[in-house]
Formats: C-alpha cells, sequence, structure tokens
C-alpha cells in the first residue's frame, strides 16, 4: 500500500504559476453576513492563508451546505459549491476521492454539520478522506433566526425553547475523537494568529482535518464565547494546547492539567513544587485518543470555563483517496478497465419483451 504524506498530496495538486496574495482569494461577490459576525474574521483569515499552499486556485475548492457559514464559497475566489442541507462532507468525499489533483475544503455550521448532517460527518471522519473541514459553532440556528442548536447549551432559551433548552449538547471535538478522526483542533474566530496556524497544521495534514472553530454571532447569541475573548477572563479561561509542551495556563501559569489517579480522568489543579512534575505533557500525536478525549471534557458546557484550544489530536492513518486509487491500480492491472456498459447489463437483469 501506497505511504501516504501530506507532501505526496499535496504534489499531487497543481501548483499557482505566480506568486500569489490576499486580493487574489478575495471573489467579486459583496460579503453579506450581518455587520459584526465572526464569519468576517474567519473569511479574512482563510483567504490570508491561501497564498501559503500554493496550489493554483483553480484546483482548490470549498464545498458548504446550508447555513450563514455556508455563504463561504461565494466570498472565495476558487472554485466552490454551495450545496444541500447536511451533505456537504458527502458531496465533498466525492469530489476529493474523484479528483485528487483538488485541494477540497468543507464549510459547515454546528446545525448544519451536527444535526441534519451528523451522520456523513462521523463518516467522512472515519474513513479519513482527504478533507479539510471547518466547523462554525455558534451555538445557534443563525440562518433561521436563533433556534437553538445541537451545540447550546442545557436550558438554552431560544425562539423555538422558550422554557430552555432540553438537550444534553454535543461536544464537536469529543464527538470527532470518538469517530476516530485523525486530525481534531478548536480555535476562535477572533484570534487571527492561533487561527492561521491551526488552518496551517490542519492543510499539512494527510487525511480529514476537522477544526472547530468558536464563531460570534452577535445577533442572536452574543457573547456566547466572551470569557475566552475578554483578554483578562481568557488567561484564567483558555488552555493553549501545545505539542511537547506542559498543558499550564493562567497569567502566571499557575494552572495545570494532571491525571488523577484514582479515576484517570484529567482534572485542573494549582501547579506547586510538589506536583509540578504531574502536570501533563501534550502529545497530540499519541496513537491512542483517550488523553485527547478527556482534554476535550474539560471545558463546561455553560460557563466555557477551562476550554482547551489547540489541536488534540494529529496522527497519521491511511488516507480512504489513496487506498482507493491503489485498490482501482491494482483492479486494472489485474483484470484491465471495467466495462460499465457490460456491469449495468450483467446476469442479473432481464429484458421485457412486448
Amino acid at each position: 500500500m501506497t505511504e501516504t504524506t501530506a507532501h505526496t498530496l499535496l504534489s499531487l495538486v497543481p501548483k499557482a504559476e505566480a506568486k500569489q496574495s490576499m486580493k487574489d482569494f478575495k471573489s467579486d461577490q459583496e460579503v453579506r453576513w450581518c455587520p459584526g459576525c465572526g464569519d468576517y474574521a474567519v473569511l479574512a483569515a482563510v483567504q490570508g492563508f491561501m497564498p501559503e499552499l500554493g496550489l493554483a486556485k483553480e484546483n482548490i475548492v470549498f464545498v458548504s451546505g446550508i447555513g450563514c457559514s455556508s455563504r463561504f464559497p461565494y466570498y472565495m475566489n476558487t472554485y466552490g459549491m454551495h450545496s444541500i442541507h447536511g451533505r456537504a462532507p458527502a458531496i465533498a468525499t466525492g469530489l476529493a476521492t474523484s479528483r485528487r489533483d483538488l485541494s477540497v475544503w468543507v464549510v459547515t455550521g454546528d446545525g448544519d454539520a451536527l444535526s441534519i448532517g451528523g451522520n456523513h460527518l462521523i463518516h467522512a471522519l472515519r474513513r479519513n478522506v482527504n478533507l479539510k473541514i471547518l466547523l462554525f459553532n455558534n451555538r445557534i440556528y443563525g440562518l433561521t433566526k436563533g433556534q437553538y442548536s445541537p451545540t447550546s447549551e442545557v436550558g438554552k432559551i431560544t425562539k423555538s425553547t422558550p422554557m430552555g433548552s432540553l438537550d444534553a449538547p454535543f461536544n464537536p471535538v469529543s464527538l470527532a475523537l470518538g469517530a476516530e478522526a485523525s486530525f481534531v483542533a478548536r480555535t476562535v474566530d477572533s484570534d487571527r494568529k492561533h487561527l492561521t496556524e491551526t488552518l496551517r497544521q490542519a492543510a499539512d495534514h494527510p487525511g480529514t482535518a476537522l477544526i472547530e472553530i468558536y464563531q460570534n454571532c452577535n445577533i442572536f447569541n452574543d457573547d456566547a464565547f466572551e470569557v475566552l475573548k475578554d483578554n483578562e477572563l481568557a488567561q484564567e479561561a483558555v488552555i493553549r494546547l501545545e505539542h511537547g509542551e506542559q498543558i499550564r495556563f493562567g497569567a502566571e501559569l499557575h494552572k495545570g492539567v494532571v491525571r488523577d489517579p484514582a479515576t484517570g480522568d484529567l482534572q485542573v489543579v494549582e501547579v506547586t513544587p510538589e506536583n509540578e512534575s504531574r502536570i501533563l505533557v501534550h502529545d497530540a500525536h499519541a496513537a491512542s485518543p483517550t488523553t485527547a478525549f478527556a482534554l476535550s471534557r474539560l471545558a463546561d458546557p455553560d460557563t466555557l470555563h477551562q476550554t482547551p484550544i489547540g489541536v488534540f489530536r494529529s496522527v497519521n492513518r491511511p488516507v480512504y483517496d489513496t487506498q482507493m486509487a491503489d485498490q482501482l491500480d491494482q483492479a486494472i492491472e489485474q483484470r484491465g478497465k471495467g466495462d460499465l456498459a457490460g456491469l449495468l447489463t450483467g446476469s442479473d437483469t432481464w429484458t421485457v419483451v412486448g
């Protein structure tokens, strides 16, 4: 079986003939989101990052579903498709597996990806198709004017839950890790530097990369992530994961994450000389997703205090597109090219006469 790396996969996509800039990736379409929407920040970060890839614009594709974030393809000067609700991963899978000369990106929202599209998302992740999935999470249905979504907290009062939501919310990172995703990360729309670095690592990853992006909907769910964006509050709330580094946070790095020897669960402690050696060192490349999953559970869904951001997991495993191409090559070598007409009219068919 062919060894798959990010380098070998990117080498299949034609390079740009000339140096590109952010301007090259801006389309001529008027950007139409609500003023102040976090989508603007994500769009600017992606447009600014794309030139780094050095790929021909004609060989980059953005596929979206339905929702505010799904207007994204209109604003990228690449190929793109505004598809149907929840089906962007399925459509992108077909595109990525049949056209390995393309760099395929999926843009979706928490409602689009985790409600009607949940089935398609988890299967794309488990297959490890060579896709980069940007999941905008604003914890609300924005396009349809403020109903609760699969990531809304319990008790959330919205137009569709006037007495408060009864549903336990999905944790998208936990869900992705449970689906055996080979690359899972979380970032925040307003942190341009962190968002760009996360995009860079996702693009370098062979296979499916999922990035959950906390994104503010200032009309229907404003300040949902205020604790992570306020400069002072964020110091005590945001846990920045760096591979190979101790998991510490706080203004003076006075807090750390340790494993409870009795339960095996992770917990946040005040760092002392006595427990400093117990502070976990983040290993994004660990073969087992167990610790990454435990890290994803640290954030309380109501307050979002102690929320990890960064790359939770980045491991190499066989890429679906490459394996499928190998099988096709092997089949052609052994049997020759297939006969589609013969397949359609094989021994299990009959003709009705008269």
